[in-house]
Formats: C-alpha cells, structure tokens, sequence
C-alpha cells in the first residue's frame, strides 16, 4: 500500500512536470528553448517536441497507455539530454538525470492506481 501511494506521488510529479515543460515549448518561454534555438530547430519543431512532450504526459493518466506515455517522456528527456551534451552543457545534462530516471522508476513500479 506504502509503494503505491509513493508511486502516485512520483507519477503526479512526473505529469505535473511534463505538462509544464510541454506547455513552455508551445508557449515559447526563453529559457526552454534556448538548447533548440542552439540547434537551429525552428518554433515549428519547439511547438512539436513540446505537444509531444505534453501528450507523453497526458498518456501516464491511462492505465492503457502508461507505459507508452513514460517511454515518450523518457525519450524526450534522452533528447533535451543529447542536445545539451552536444552544446558541451553538463551541468544542465546531469540536472536531467533525476527526471529520467523518475520515468524509468515508474516503469518499474506499473500503474498505481489500477486495483
């Protein structure tokens, strides 16, 4: 029962931050697109990644398609990733580390809320 309701408080703040970080790529903040202006992606491709980063975060809700949607989050989260390594940004590579590792916990741990 214990690992349950610590899987749903992981997979809460998982959504909560994907959402959030699918809604500053569509909406353009600064700061969240700095690594894609970098690479030379245009908004089109930020506006993309970012509704593609909030339908990962969608998917988790759905006990169908929690697997598919903590896989899209974790890809997104490799990609942002490999981004900054390829700008030689460290620091900002290792920050996203917690997050991966979040979505490949909730892998493991399966749907909480399912009886």
């Amino acid at each position: 029962m214990l690992i349950k309701i610590i899987t749903c408080l992981i997979m809460f703040f998982v959504i909560f931050m994907g959402f959030k970080q699918g809604v500053a790529l569509v909406g353009g903040k600064p700061e969240s697109v700095a690594i894609f202006e970098k690479a030379n992606l245009n908004p089109f491709w930020q506006m993309l990644f970012g509704a593609f980063t909030m339908a990962g975060a969608i998917f988790i809700l759905h006990p169908q398609l929690y697997k598919s949607g903590n896989i899209i989050m974790a890809v997104s989260i490799l990609i942002i990733i490999y981004l900054q390594l390829s700008f030689k940004e460290i620091k900002s590579a290792i920050i996203e580390l917690p997050f991966l590792f979040l979505n490949l916990l909730l892998i493991y741990l399966q749907y909480p809320l399912a009886n």
